[in-house]
């Protein structure tokens, strides 16, 4: 019993921090993606407009495949879920960032730290 209100009460937690999603530039009709969703990251990719591929692995690892127009290869790293609801990269050259991803209107849009959004096809 006490496992499920522990568990109860985080989810209650994370779902009150994505709904508000501080610092991020969002539009009205902009949705964070809510707990459930981001928990069902693990094994999903995610293709953009310009044929760059995004891919969570199930054990926490991350990848991100340029489209040939932008010159191909993949970047490689680890991602974790930040306590606001984004989704925070480490990549192996060192570089980190964290993006958010959002329903806006019918469409995916991941929206970085600097305000730049990238929708998904």
């Amino acid at each position: 019993m006490r496992c499920a209100l522990v568990s109860t009460a985080l989810f209650l937690l994370a779902a009150a921090a994505v709904a508000d999603a501080p610092g991020w530039a969002l539009r009205p009709s902009d949705r964070p993606f809510d707990p459930v969703e981001l928990a069902a990251l693990p094994g999903q990719s995610f293709v953009f407009y310009d044929d760059g591929e995004a891919r969570f692995g199930s054990d926490g690892a991350y990848s991100y495949t340029y489209s040939a127009v932008n010159g191909g290869g993949t970047s490689w790293g680890s991602y974790h879920l930040a306590p606001d609801g984004s989704v925070c990269i480490d990549f192996v050259d060192g570089f980190s960032r964290c993006d958010l991803y959002v329903h806006s209107g019918t469409r995916v849009v991941l929206i970085t730290q600097k305000g730049a959004r990238f929708p998904v096809r």
